[in-house]
């Protein structure tokens, strides 16, 4: 069997596009025959994409993800956890008129999936692509004295559970006795506070930046767009801030331990994320292998019906790589 792959767009090697062998030969076979390669692609190119081979069940999803990770994760709270196959999620809800801005997956967790999977089971009328950025690219984009103080002092993620706003702690951590919620908080390193009304705040300082555990290349690994205030919409932030207050947010990010963010480093951040975004859009069998630490992935608005399944394999954590210490 011989791997055939392509640009999906001239010039665009992000993700690059890999093609059935010329025996057509079904997706869990042709991932084993070939992983050594497909493994050495993906870090190269951050991305694949898998073309042709019909992955639009959640079973065919189930077995494509087998062979293409060594492990996969079944226990995602920030998922929504619909049984449409063994270690196949659906995606996040969110709005549908409204971008799903740049994200690596859970990297404000101290455990985070290496590899994320994406299967177009029906694409969009309108819409609905996944973006994809580089964090290569982004890393030496950013101003370097922006760099250096994200690289010197990494993030702190705050978060504040049964505000009424996101999911409760009930439902992230699969359980309501406290004493395995803490456990749970210690093993990951994350610092707890029980309020009086039954709400769970926490914070968790990460690296901003670490080194991928294949290639050694530096990587902005950090997830500000979905914490930072300022990148909400005026309304919603105007209503948080008014019915909590700015230091009592749903969510936060900090530079270092407590230091705010600048709503100019956010939209600095921002514009290195849209000038290094590519994208291209799902056909319906589709399927996406993204290495989670080489490359973010958003989600554009969309009309019509959209179901994207999603697959997280091959755990790792900040214990297993290396940050990126000052220039």
């Amino acid at each position: 069997m011989t791997l055939t792959t392509s640009q999906v767009q001239p010039g665009q090697t992000l993700p690059l596009m890999v093609h059935p062998d010329e025996n057509g030969a079904e997706l869990t076979r042709f991932a084993r025959a070939h992983r050594d390669q497909l493994d050495a692609a993906l870090i190269e190119h951050g991305a694949l994409l898998f073309r042709g081979f019909g992955i639009d069940t959640p079973d065919r999803m189930a077995e494509a993800a087998a062979a293409l990770c060594t492990e996969l994760f079944d226990d995602n709270g920030e998922h929504a956890h619909d049984a449409v196959a063994k270690n196949v999620y659906t995606p996040v809800e969110y709005s549908a008129t409204a971008k799903l801005l740049w994200h690596t997956e859970n990297s404000f967790n101290h455990r985070w999936p290496s590899r994320l999977l994406f299967a177009s089971a029906q694409p969009a009328r309108t819409g609905g692509q996944t973006p994809l950025v580089d964090n290569r690219r982004v890393w030496r984009a950013l101003d370097p004295q922006l760099r250096s103080r994200f690289a010197a002092a990494g993030v702190t993620y705050a978060r504040s559970y049964g505000t009424g706003v996101g999911l409760d702690w009930q439902q992230i951590f699969r359980t309501g006795d406290r004493a395995e919620v803490e456990g749970i908080l210690k093993e990951n390193y994350f610092e707890w506070e029980w309020l009086a009304d039954g709400g769970l705040r926490t914070r968790a300082h990460r690296p901003a930046a670490v080194r991928h555990p294949g290639s050694g290349e530096p990587c902005w690994f950090a997830q500000l767009a979905h914490w930072h205030p300022a990148c909400l919409d005026p309304d919603t932030r105007e209503a948080l801030e008014s019915l909590f207050g700015e230091d009592e947010l749903p969510r936060n990010c900090f530079l270092g331990s407590d230091e705010r963010i600048p709503d100019d480093v956010m939209t600095s951040l921002l514009e290195v994320y849209e000038h290094c975004e590519v994208s291209f859009d799902w056909e319906r069998g589709d399927l996406l292998l993204v290495d989670n630490v080489l490359v973010s992935h958003a989600r554009e608005p969309y009309t019509g019906d959209r179901t994207l399944l999603v697959s997280l394999g091959d755990m790792l954590s900040f214990a297993d790589v290396d940050a990126v210490g000052t220039d």
